[in-house]
Formats: C-alpha cells, sequence, structure tokens
C-alpha cells in the first residue's frame, strides 16, 4: 500500500534565510516597497522523494498502442523508460542544489506570494529583463541562460550585452502560491509582473516569454506601463483574421499565401486537429485532472504530449540519442510540478484565459520576434509586420522548438542581445 502523499505546499517546501553566498546577491532595496522581500530556498522531505519512487513503481500500465506511431498518443516504450530513469537514476537532490546556489525569493503581489529568481550583472548599465516560462515548463527552462544573459563576458559577449535577469514563477506554478480565488488571467499576471519590476525598482525594463509567457508578456506590452520599453517573444500572437476563420473551418488553405505563409497555415492546422486535446481540456475542465496530482506517470504523459515535435524530440532522448534537452532537464521539470503539486493549479490558467491565444493585439509598443523552425507554428515575418507595427527585430533560427531557451541557449542568448541592442540606452 502507498503512504499518503505530503502536503505540497509548505510541509516538504523550507522557506528560510538564504545562504550567505545567495544573500549577498540579493538586491538592494530601492524604495520602502521592497523590504518585503523575503529570501527563499527549497527543501522537499526525504518521504516525498520515497513516495514519488513508490508511485512509480506502483504504475498501472495500459495496454500498448495499436499502431507503430505516436497517433495514439504518448507510446509505452518511452513511458517504460522514462519510468526506468525516473525511479533509479533521476537525482532531484541535485536541482535543489542548482536551485538554491540562485537568489531565490518571495513577494507578495496582489494577494498572493510570487516566487522569482533575480540576478544581478556584474556590469554596469545592466538592462533589466523579467523573463516568463509557459506550460508545461517551469522556471528550469531558462536556467540555462541565465549566465550567459547576466555575465556575457564569459560566454563570448561583451558587457554591453549585459542583462539584470528576473524569472518569476507563474501563479500556480512551481513555488508561487496557488491563487485561491478566480481571476489570475494573463492581464492580470502582467499587472503583477511591472509591479514586481517596480518593487525591485527598476524604472526601465523589457519582457520576454514563449507560451503563457507570450501572452502574458504581450499583455504588458498591451498595458504599456512607461517602464516598459519593448518585449521579445518566440511565440507571437501573429495570425490574421481571415487565416483564423480558415482554421477554424478545417478546409484548404486560402489562396495566395507565401510559402511562410503556407507552412504556418500546415502547422496550425495540424496543432488544431491533432494537439490541442490539452488545452480543451485545461480549458474547460482543468479540475477534472485528479489523476495528474495522483500519478507521476499519468503527469509526465500529459505533459510530454504537449506538440508534436517537442515529443519527437523528448523520444529521441529516452532513446538515449543527442538532442538540446537531456533526460534529466525533461525530469527536473515535470518532478517539480509532481513535488509542488501543480498539475491542476497550472491548468486552471487556461481556464482563466480568455483571449484568443494567437490572435495579435494590437501592440504598439517595439516587439522583437524570434522564430524557431519546430515551435507550434513559425510566424512569417508578414504576419509579424502586421501585428507588430514597431517590429524592430525579426529572425528565422536554423534549429529549435518550443522550448527555445532550455533546448538552445546559446542561440536564445543570441536573440535576446540582437533584439534589445535597439531599445538600450
Amino acid at each position: 500500500m502507498l503512504e499518503p502523499r505530503s502536503s505540497p505546499t509548505r510541509r516538504d517546501v523550507l522557506i528560510a534565510a538564504a545562504a550567505a553566498g545567495v544573500a549577498t546577491m540579493m538586491p538592494t532595496p530601492l524604495n520602502a516597497a521592497a523590504d518585503d522581500i523575503r529570501p527563499f530556498q527549497v527543501h522537499f522531505s526525504d518521504e516525498a522523494l520515497a513516495d514519488l519512487r513508490r508511485r512509480i513503481a506502483a504504475t498501472k500500465w495500459p495496454t500498448q498502442e495499436l499502431v507503430a506511431d505516436s497517433s495514439q498518443g504518448v507510446q509505452l516504450a518511452t513511458m517504460r523508460k522514462l519510468a526506468q530513469y525516473w525511479q533509479a537514476e533521476h537525482d532531484w537532490r541535485k536541482v535543489e542544489a542548482r536551485l538554491n546556489a540562485m537568489p531565490m525569493f518571495l513577494v507578495e503581489i496582489d494577494g498572493l506570494d510570487i516566487h522569482f529568481i533575480h540576478v544581478r550583472s556584474k556590469h554596469r548599465n545592466a538592462l533589466p529583463v523579467i523573463i516568463t516560462h509557459g506550460w508545461p515548463g517551469s522556471i528550469i527552462e531558462q536556467l540555462k541562460i541565465i549566465g550567459p544573459l547576466t555575465d556575457p563576458t564569459a560566454y563570448g559577449g561583451t558587457a554591453a550585452d549585459a542583462f539584470d535577469v528576473v524569472i518569476p514563477s507563474l501563479p500556480g506554478h512551481g513555488f508561487s502560491a496557488k491563487p485561491t480565488a478566480t481571476g489570475w488571467d494573463p492581464q492580470r499576471i502582467a499587472r503583477a509582473w511591472t509591479a514586481l519590476m517596480r518593487r525591485l525598482g527598476y524604472t526601465q525594463f523589457v519582457a520576454q516569454g514563449g507560451d503563457w509567457g507570450d501572452a502574458v508578456s504581450e499583455q504588458m506590452a498591451v498595458q504599456a506601463p512607461p517602464e516598459l520599453l519593448a518585449i521579445h517573444t518566440n511565440m507571437p500572437a501573429t495570425v490574421p483574421d481571415d487565416i483564423a476563420k480558415a482554421l477554424a473551418a478545417g478546409g484548404p488553405a486560402p489562396a495566395g499565401l507565401s510559402v511562410d505563409e503556407k507552412n504556418a497555415y500546415d502547422q496550425l492546422d495540424f496543432f488544431y486537429k491533432h494537439g490541442l486535446g490539452y488545452a480543451q481540456e485545461m480549458s474547460n475542465r482543468p479540475q477534472t485532472l485528479y489523476a495528474l496530482e495522483d500519478s507521476p506517470i499519468g503527469l509526465a504523459a500529459w505533459m510530454l504530449d504537449h506538440d508534436a515535435r517537442s515529443y519527437e524530440l523528448i523520444v529521441r532522448v529516452f532513446k538515449g540519442e543527442t538532442e538540446g534537452l537531456t533526460r534529466d532537464d525533461i525530469l527536473d521539470n515535470i518532478t517539480l510540478y509532481w513535488l509542488t503539486g501543480t498539475a491542476v493549479s497550472s491548468a486552471r490558467l487556461y481556464w482563466e484565459n480568455k483571449l484568443a491565444f494567437f490572435a495579435p493585439k494590437h501592440i504598439t509598443i517595439p516587439v522583437a520576434v524570434s522564430v524557431f523552425p519546430d515551435e507550434i507554428y513559425a510566424a512569417p515575418r508578414s504576419w509579424a509586420e502586421k501585428a507588430f507595427p514597431k517590429l524592430i527585430h525579426f529572425n528565422r533560427l536554423p534549429k529549435g522548438g518550443h522550448f527555445a531557451a532550455w533546448e538552445q541557449p546559446a542561440a536564445f542568448t543570441a536573440e535576446l542581445r540582437s533584439a534589445f541592442r535597439h531599445v538600450r540606452a
């Protein structure tokens, strides 16, 4: 019999004073409001980790899919390999050590505790950037880019490329608190992120995001606080209204599309027909996903089945092939969701959102776009120019997909450096 699972909120999460080496990196409060920023560290109990391993071992496996491909969903062979590695070899304590080496904090904004990483550059005139993850990602997505962004001279850049980096956990995700009332949609999160940057004392900053991070960053741009200079996105909302209507009708692509536009149309058509199931369920009935809070393998399969190209990459990883992600990368992120018990609370963001995800939002401030070919759709320049009248950067990358910062950190870092040179003083 499995032992009852420990509480994932405060019983397994230790909030304590940061170690001395970390505390010295805490930003000096630049106004009185910054005094309520509290250092944060994480430690889950041995019992919680043992419970995770027992649950993996006790998985009730389904029969194998009846096809030779992934058209019926996440394949049994992949999940068996994932489970074996997760139970026997994955080391969560290494993740905790890596996180605790970062300056992490909690601050209450709009009645909710928000967790964030904040690393200041040693270089003067560093540009502050707030970077937002998506689902099924987390702050784990951005860990590889913190060093190159904050310390560019150690990673092939110049001091003029330096950033101060702020990476918050979305409400209901990771170490941020779970909302106890409705209303935490992308617009509200955008306002909270602006409040966070002001709380840190920044009078000018930029924002970056993909997936939900794009939705939040674009809403920051719509709200256009005076401190926000520009945004960068690797998953922009650019789909014209006539294209959206054609996709909704499920018919052929409109005539006269360019090669890039036709490619984007076909990618979106495939996603809407074959890859949108998770989003539809979480948008309509997130509370129904009890199984994700009870079964780590169920949670892992749900998270792996996000988009076809990311899943294909993950299959290759668990076959032992070298890719932009490793087995540990993938399981670090899934384990974070499991230990924090945020499968359902994170899903509620889909229910909260009332925005058309890929529709242009009428942004008037400067926007930079990086297009990775294996994203859900590769936005054409023509659509980006119409969606963002102040497009300051547009580049198509040769490799990379939905988790661009995680998969291709060097290329992603280069994109942010190039994109935001246009707005540096």
